[in-house]
């Protein structure tokens, strides 16, 4: 797929003489979509559906990307999928019917309480990953961390003995998060037994969860952690990195949780990005309805 984009940018330096900023953006914003792309095993440009692509921008919505970003970001794509329709490179544009406007945001995929307990027991803990992985979920699902909140966490950030945690969200603000207590024995586990094991004094820099190279783990590491353990406890949903985080957010709220408390541990800036969990929870309602109900098909 880089191929294909190298060639484009190519293009796009010569015939439309667009500056060095501008080239570096188009790259950025393709390639992160490339990656996605990748995530859901779709390695060529002719497999990318206007599904896939809703999926994307959902995707970036949840995690809390822009309107002016996603707009940019679809202006690229549509730019890109125009070039490799004229080319001919691909039979169909995915993205011709495509605008922000009708990217609507979906509901995140979000797992059962049963599906994160089987998903919590699948690391095998007596191995050094295994063991890194099972701590990493936990405090994944116990604290609802970002992606990047996990990747970047170091050992100083784990207040444990307080039964908190320290991350340095959005922003570069700092927010305190309160940890359980599987989450807490996971990680000393990990930490006494294993982590040094892994660590290699000038590449770990403190961070608490790493590779077996001793670097911190990347987006692409902990999105193929997650996968192999739904594979193994048999999820069948689309996961991606950020699963946890929402089940977490709905798991909270349906247990009766106050909202602005939820709010204040995702590290939402604006409450209406913690409600699309309500929404959840009642299309979850609806579903036990259709269930249950007698007269409910």
């Amino acid at each position: 797929m880089e191929d294909f984009l190298k060639e484009y940018l190519a293009i796009l330096k010569l015939e439309k003489n667009l500056s060095d900023n501008s080239i570096t953006s188009y790259s950025n914003d393709i390639n992160k979509f490339i990656t996605f792309a990748n995530e859901q095993d779709v390695n060529d440009w002719s497999g990318v559906t206007s599904t896939i692509i809703s999926k994307y921008f959902n995707l970036q919505r949840e995690i809390g990307l822009g309107s002016t970003t996603v707009a940019r970001y679809l202006s690229s794509l549509k730019g890109f999928f125009k070039y490799l329709f004229k080319k001919k490179y691909i039979s169909k544009n995915p993205s011709e019917n495509l605008s922000s406007t009708k990217l609507t945001r979906m509901l995140p995929v979000v797992l059962t309480v049963d599906e994160i307990f089987n998903l919590l027991e699948q690391p095998d803990v007596e191995n050094k990953l295994g063991a890194r992985d099972k701590a990493l979920l936990e405090l994944s699902y116990s604290s609802g961390f970002r992606v990047s909140e996990m990747i970047n966490l170091k050992i100083s950030d784990l207040l444990l003995k307080e039964e908190v945690v320290r991350v340095l969200g959005k922003g570069n603000k700092y927010r305190i998060v309160p940890v359980g207590s599987s989450a807490i024995d996971s990680l000393i586990s990990y930490l006494q037994k294993f982590r040094p094991l892994l660590e290699k004094r000038m590449y770990s820099h403190n961070h608490v969860f790493l590779n077996v190279r001793g670097t911190k783990l990347s987006r692409m590491g902990i999105w193929k952690i997650l996968r192999k353990y739904c594979e193994q406890a048999g999820i069948k949903k689309e996961v991606h990195p950020h699963t946890i985080r929402h089940s977490f957010a709905t798991h909270l709220l349906e247990g009766g949780a106050d909202l602005r408390a939820v709010q204040e541990m995702l590290g939402h800036a604006d409450i209406s990005t913690t409600q699309i969990y309500t929404h959840i929870d009642r299309e979850f309602i609806k579903q036990e309805f259709h269930d249950y109900h007698p007269r409910g098909k």
